[in-house]
């Protein structure tokens, strides 16, 4: 079977976990978007891991992992991380990960732009400054530098001259900083592919001849849902599709090949960054759910803004992506409060809405509607069997169901792989 996992809200949402659980039971595990602006973190035992372009099944024996397509790729920050898993004794080979040879590559000149032009916005967006958005658009300006084209030193010389004589007039007149130099670049580049060659290849051939072979595979998406380029909270979003449809041009596997999407949601809601944020809660709730749920930002380690579950938010994603099954994380950070909310409409302008506007504007000024429900003392961290939860527990996740209209398989307990429940 071939599962796709996406995040239903502002990512965060726990996919690493969810992602290193499932995929002990799959040959591939696939990552078909987004670059180092993201990050999975996977507890195991006593050892934490933070990953940012590696898919986290990498942790998993003998199984195999991709980067897809749809991936932009820092190779730097790329060889940093097969280095620092290396030194933890977990050896990455080029017959365990696998590299799309279109992958877009992140250049300095990108990083360089990213925060250039973030400090000449009024309304920030609260990029990362990796260079992900501005690498993302010169692969659609058709100017992009693809991970195949670090292993032609011809091709790459003559893709990065013109790309400079752009760039450096860019930077120079624009934003008055001085030119990158072409031969720094090249080098250091060209010393890159070969680093990363042997891993580098056609990945969309790979999955498809794994897939009619009978593997199965799990596509991984990076952020969440209402950062989609498309469906998200535009502008504040990231540069890439993090729906489940962006698998098919991320990967080069056809819809059909896919039999199955899971999200992840938390129990709660969060956001990193700038945006509108209806349920986002004030500082005293927020300071506790910051630190019981350690919200701070894998990649970043920027504090994330928290709120009440948003049902309105979750079944716009379970809709544009088709799931069938959710997953609720961090259900244990809920524990000990006395009174939990969960927002079910909004009102603007004396109107109730029930289905999540596109209108940016509506977003701003849109207050939620809630629905309480009482909580529960006794602590659910670590508990392995639905029936065990505290009976308000239970009736918090069945109450979620009913709102989203859809099943609720897994719960998350807590941070480890055993910290998770599976209802069958």
């Amino acid at each position: 079977m071939n599962v796709v996992v996406v995040g239903a809200q502002w990512g965060d949402e726990g996919k690493g976990k969810l992602i290193d659980f499932l995929s002990k039971d799959v040959d591939l595990t696939v990552r078909f978007q987004g670059g180092n602006n993201a990050g999975h973190t996977v507890v195991v035992g006593e050892e934490e891991y933070v990953f940012h372009l590696l898919p986290s099944a990498v942790l998993h024996k003998n199984k195999i992992c991709v980067i897809g397509n749809g991936v932009v790729v820092d190779p730097k920050a790329l060889i940093e991380e097969i280095d620092g898993l290396k030194k933890r004794k977990i050896n990455v080979t080029p017959k365990q990960l696998k590299i799309s040879d279109r992958c877009h590559v992140v250049l300095p000149y990108h990083r360089v732009l990213d925060g250039l032009r973030e400090s000449k916005r009024e309304n920030k967006i609260g990029t990362t400054g990796r260079g992900i958005g501005p690498c993302y658009a010169d692969k659609v300006t058709r100017c992009g530098i693809r991970m195949g084209d670090l292993l032609n030193s011809g091709l790459l010389k003559s893709k990065l001259k013109d790309n400079l004589k752009e760039k450096n007039e860019v930077f120079r007149k624009v934003y008055g900083q001085k030119n990158f130099s072409f031969d720094s670049i090249y080098k250091e580049y060209l010393k890159y592919g070969k680093k990363i060659g042997p891993y580098i290849c056609d990945t969309a051939l790979f999955v498809n001849q794994s897939i009619d072979k009978g593997k199965a595979v799990l596509f991984e998406g990076a952020q969440g849902t209402f950062l989609d380029i498309d469906f998200g909270t535009y502008p504040f979003v990231t540069s890439s599709n993090s729906i489940v449809g962006g698998v098919c041009s991320g990967s080069g596997v056809a819809p059909t090949r896919i039999d199955k999407a899971i999200a992840a949601v938390k129990a709660y809601t969060t956001r990193v960054g700038e945006g509108p944020f209806p349920t986002e809660l004030t500082a005293e709730l927020r300071d506790e759910l910051q630190s019981k749920g350690n919200e701070f930002g894998a990649t970043t380690g920027r504090p994330r803004r928290c709120g009440w579950f948003d049902s309105v938010l979750v079944r716009y994603s379970v809709m544009v992506n088709g799931i069938s099954e959710l997953a609720i994380m961090k259900l244990d950070v809920l524990d000990g409060m006395k009174k939990i909310k969960i927002c079910t409409g909004y009102k603007y302008r004396g109107k109730i809405l029930k289905d999540f506007p596109s209108d940016i504007e509506v977003l701003w000024n849109a207050k939620p509607i809630y629905e309480e429900i009482a909580g529960w003392t006794k602590p659910t961290k670590g508990v392995q069997e639905f029936d065990k939860l505290p009976l308000n527990a239970r009736r918090y996740i069945d109450r979620l169901e009913k709102l989203l209209k859809v099943r609720i398989k897994y719960v998350s307990t807590g941070s480890k792989r055993s910290d998770t429940i599976i209802r069958d």
